[in-house]
């Protein structure tokens, strides 16, 4: 744990290139090459990260902006992906679970019962997220653990099921996605998709990033895309012209460099990956394999950065409208867009489409938040996280990006008050 909690601090800036380095080299490439292939890759998510930093952090004021203007009061707060990583990574399970999960896709992979070699371990909070809530419930580390573990098998095969599609739909060749919180939403993508084909009239939309750009040229491109959509969040918000703005190029900015980052990466895994492919054809001739990554890759997409867009100030419709909801959308606002990479290629990278199953999926969220918000809550007291600063008057948190509140999550959540 000592190595592991090492690597973890380090971020994947670091984390990554250290890996691919080593893997690189015991697939056989020559030190120099595994060096430049490891940095490229640490230089791509470095970039990433500082991309969706400036995203968070434009977004971020405009979100708790609109939350203010239009005056909601709800009892559950949103507190946020950060929480949720501290829960995870604070609960007492972690040991069991990042072991066990390791050995787990080692045994699957001995077995061939799954293609994918699951490295992406900064994002195994997702999973003990749920654990750590499923502790808080019962006192229970190993129902806790078996949560876990349980969830992580079923995304890996989720992640098998869903690379080929993503694959060919983002151009990522031999990666796949075993993200709890992305990978559990891919069948409602499906069911979306299927159903809106079934419907006259919503079957002929066409709102792809391509289908626009050629229907309203300059209008259609993602600069373009990203700067009025940063404009109308500006005008939700009820900023100054200056800073509507200055929101509206920001977010241009991050629709044209996000791709930008991700094809630096995408450079120095090529060499891994091609390396890899070729060794382990030699040892397993009737063999895939898929390296599995974090969702980041694909959120440089215009579709889903577009749709991720639009779901912020309709999050905090749904808030208000939906029934018996609790959860006032607050932190992860600005993180929203990570719900639905793993949807957009099912939906065909409609925007219309996967704007829908945006829909369904945070409807889902909401009420799931406000139904385990008393033992999230006691989760978070347990790692030794409090309440945001200025929200001490709501009575419980959650929150929408991460494991406990996805279907998945909330179903053991609810199993395992069977023994409480």
């Amino acid at each position: 744990m000592i190595i592991i909690n090492s690597l973890i601090s380090m971020g994947p800036s670091v984390m990554m290139p250290v890996i691919f380095f080593l893997l690189a080299l015991i697939f056989g490439v020559k030190v120099g090459k595994a060096f430049k292939a490891g940095m490229l890759i640490g230089i791509g998510f470095e970039g990433i990260s500082l991309v969706i930093g400036l995203l968070l952090n434009s977004l971020g004021p405009a979100a708790q902006a609109m939350v203010e203007r239009f005056g909601l009061n709800l009892t559950v707060i949103d507190s946020g992906w950060p929480v949720g990583a501290t829960i995870g990574w604070g609960s007492p399970i972690v040991p069991f679970v990042v072991f066990g999960a390791l050995g787990i896709n080692i045994i699957m992979l001995l077995l061939n019962l799954t293609k994918s070699v699951n490295i992406d371990i900064f994002n195994y909070w997702h999973f003990l997220l749920t654990g750590g809530v499923v502790y808080a419930v019962t006192n229970s580390i190993l129902i806790a653990t078996i949560s876990c573990l349980i969830t992580f098998i079923i995304v890996l095969v989720i992640a098998d099921k869903t690379a080929p599609r993503i694959q060919k739909e983002f151009d990522l060749k031999g990666i796949s996605f075993a993200h709890a919180t992305s990978a559990v939403y891919a069948p409602i993508g499906i069911l979306i998709n299927w159903i809106i084909g079934k419907i006259p009239g919503l079957r002929k939309i066409e709102a792809n990033p391509e289908t626009i750009n050629n229907k309203f040229g300059i209008v259609g491109e993602p600069l373009t895309l990203g700067t009025i959509l940063g404009v109308l969040l500006g005008i939700l918000a009820g900023f100054n012209v200056t800073k509507i703005l200055t929101l509206g190029i920001k977010v241009a900015a991050v629709m044209v460099l996000l791709p930008a980052m991700i094809n630096v990466l995408v450079d120095g895994l090529v060499t891994v990956r091609d390396a890899a492919e070729t060794s382990l054809k030699k040892r397993f001739p009737n063999r895939e394999f898929y390296i599995g990554l974090d969702t980041a890759l694909l959120v440089g997409d215009p579709a889903v950065l577009a749709t991720g867009l639009l779901m912020i100030p309709a999050a905090l419709l749904l808030a208000v409208i939906l029934p018996g909801n609790k959860v006032l959308p607050f932190v992860d606002l600005a993180s929203l867009v990570f719900l639905i990479p793993m949807v957009t290629p099912y939906c065909k990278r409609n925007i219309f489409r996967i704007f829908i199953s945006g829909l369904v999926i945070l409807t889902l969220i909401l009420y799931a938040g406000s139904d385990i918000a008393v033992h999230f809550t006691k989760a978070a007291e347990i790692a030794n996280v409090s309440l945001p600063e200025g929200v001490q008057e709501s009575t419980g948190m959650t929150s929408l990006v991460g494991g406990a509140t996805s279907p998945l999550g909330w179903l053991f959540i609810r199993l395992s008050m069977l023994f409480s």
